[in-house]
């Protein structure tokens, strides 16, 4: 009686694993027949959102523009808190002076000092603030905290507006201080670079 009872046990075990399986399987069937509906259709607004990743010759910037003069108050709102007035620095680092600095013992790497690109420096401030939000602002706002940020550090005037065309035009004090790594090597070179090394060819 026990012997049959424990033999009958196994056979249910093995019965309750193949039903599980032929369930999983009906279901994974079923799947592939209906149209799951999850979540939505991405827009062209919802996937610029996601690739903002901005090339230091400009490719990829958004339309706007802007100047110091509007993205003082910006960024007295958004970014102040952490980075000082006027970009001095506080609980984060600063984003103005140093000036010379880099060869020192004591290189102070800020926005005017040490950045290569001015786009570069949007494409930071779209992807980093506001801190809780990033990206919710309008792209007018992105490039007037930019023109503030580089109006500080003395690149730009403080009614020079900046945008896709011009943004990418302005030198930064450093850009000659970066070289690109591995020249050879397409995959590290510039979009601007390849496509005249493909006219060339």
């Amino acid at each position: 009686m026990v012997g049959r009872s424990a033999k009958t046990g196994r056979c249910n075990v093995r019965g309750s694993k193949l039903v599980v399986v032929l369930l999983a399987l009906s279901c994974v069937a079923y799947a592939d027949e209906q149209h799951v509906s999850l979540g939505l259709p991405a827009t062209a607004e919802d996937i610029a959102k996601v690739y903002w990743s901005i090339t230091p010759d400009g490719e990829n910037l958004p339309p706007g523009k802007g100047t110091a003069k509007q993205g003082e108050p910006l960024y007295v709102t958004h970014c102040s808190g952490c980075h000082g007035e006027g970009g001095k620095g506080n609980v984060a680092r600063a984003l103005v002076g140093g000036a010379g600095s880099l060869q020192s013992k004591q290189p102070v790497k800020s926005i005017g000092s040490y950045w290569p690109y001015a786009t570069t420096v949007f494409d930071y401030v779209r992807r980093s603030i506001p801190y809780t939000a990033p990206m919710s602002l309008s792209n007018d706002e992105y490039y007037a905290i930019t023109a503030y940020l580089l109006h500080i550090n003395g690149i730009i005037s403080r009614n020079q507006a900046i945008g896709a065309k011009s943004l990418p035009k302005v030198k930064m004090p450093n850009r000659d201080g970066f070289v690109l790594a591995y020249h050879a090597s397409r995959s590290l070179r510039l979009p601007s670079q390849l496509s005249a090394d493909s006219k060339r060819t």
